[in-house]
């Protein structure tokens, strides 16, 4: 297969689809600050079986997204087809199998990385999908092992003989979630053992060099952001244009986060919107040298007035020694620029 084939540019950032944050509102976010390849957030199959009316606002696509895939997870043949079949209704770029998502509920029913596990079930739902979907499918899972690249290499292998267009490969196992080392070792020998499909590395990039790094060490060119990119979308931006890039004043930030959280107003009422928008704030001001006062008045958002009150707080509640210390150590993540003027 040539690379002209592979579904993504050569040297692609992607978003990774997130529970309860990659909707509408995160992506345009995202896409403001340079992101193309975007998911919506992870959709339960079961949800799109029995409660697809709850789950409509998950499949909802922005005019202007000219590429978004849906990701599904679940481990039930029935619910998959169903799933399958609802998402075939709708227009996606393609559709992503997950079968790397550690968290217990998921765990639970059998399906995310625990089936990934479970390699011969694992392929037989993703044959599933193949045989109802309309999309191009791909797949996003976990190292299998800590020490044997073997179970990696196997589930690998028979999703790309049963077509798979890409994997994104997370490099850490189930067990310890989402922290300590990326095991950038076993991506590249899948990268290297599959070279007719493409392979995405994911796991740990939060800023320029932990993305180097990444890239070095897999030999990837595709990468997938996911918490790195929480609460910072300009993260797209600063790898795209490397040591050229500007990150955002304080203006910029507040101008994304209010056009932010207006967008989920937007989308499910304010009362709704202001009590999940919480987290999202406190990930735009999190290791940005704010004061505590500024995290503790999060937790009291529940309207757009308390939200604009919040925001001139913010203003006045930043330590002039962020900067400082950003001079001191230039590689720091989640950069600012002071105000001109």
């Amino acid at each position: 297969m040539e690379k002209t084939s592979f579904l993504y540019d050569e040297n692609a950032l992607l978003m990774a689809p997130l529970s309860g944050y990659t909707d509408l509102p995160y992506r345009r976010a995202a896409r403001r600050c340079g992101c193309r390849y975007a998911f919506t957030e992870m959709v339960d199959a079961a949800s799109l079986t029995y409660a697809r009316k709850r789950s409509e606002g998950m499949l909802l696509r922005g005019e202007e997204e000219s590429f978004l895939g849906l990701q599904i997870v679940g481990a039930n043949h029935d619910f998959l087809r169903c799933a399958a079949e609802v998402a075939n209704e709708y227009e996606f770029s393609l559709l992503d199998f997950n079968l790397g998502c550690p968290v217990p509920k998921v765990a639970k029913k059998g399906a995310g990385a625990e089936l990934g596990r479970r390699i011969d079930e694992a392929l037989r739902c993703f044959e599933i999908l193949k045989q109802y979907s309309r999309f191009p499918l791909t797949a996003k899972i976990r190292i299998l092992s800590a020490d044997d690249p073997e179970p990696t290499l196997r589930l690998c292998r028979g999703l790309a003989e049963l077509g798979a267009r890409a994997i994104t490969i997370h490099g850490r196992i189930k067990e310890v979630f989402y922290s300590g080392p990326v095991n950038f070792n076993f991506i590249r020998m899948v990268r290297e053992a599959l070279p007719q499909v493409q392979i995405i590395a994911n796991g740990g990039v939060t800023g320029l060099a932990s993305y180097s790094e990444m890239r070095r060490e897999t030999g990837c060119g595709a990468v997938m952001l996911a918490r790195g990119a929480m609460g910072n979308p300009w993260l797209f931006r600063e790898l795209q244009e490397g040591e050229a890039f500007v990150p955002p004043d304080l203006d910029e930030l507040f101008d994304v986060m209010q056009e932010h959280v207006h967008g989920m107003v937007s989308l499910y009422g304010e009362e709704g919107a202001m009590r999940i928008a919480r987290k999202v704030v406190y990930d735009y001001i999190r290791g940005r040298g704010f004061h505590s006062n500024v995290k503790a008045a999060i937790s009291a958002l529940s309207t757009l007035t308390d939200f604009s009150d919040f925001l001139q707080l913010a203003r006045n509640s930043h330590a002039e020694s962020y900067f400082r210390q950003q001079e001191q150590f230039p590689e720091m993540d989640r950069r600012l620029r002071p105000n001109i003027g």
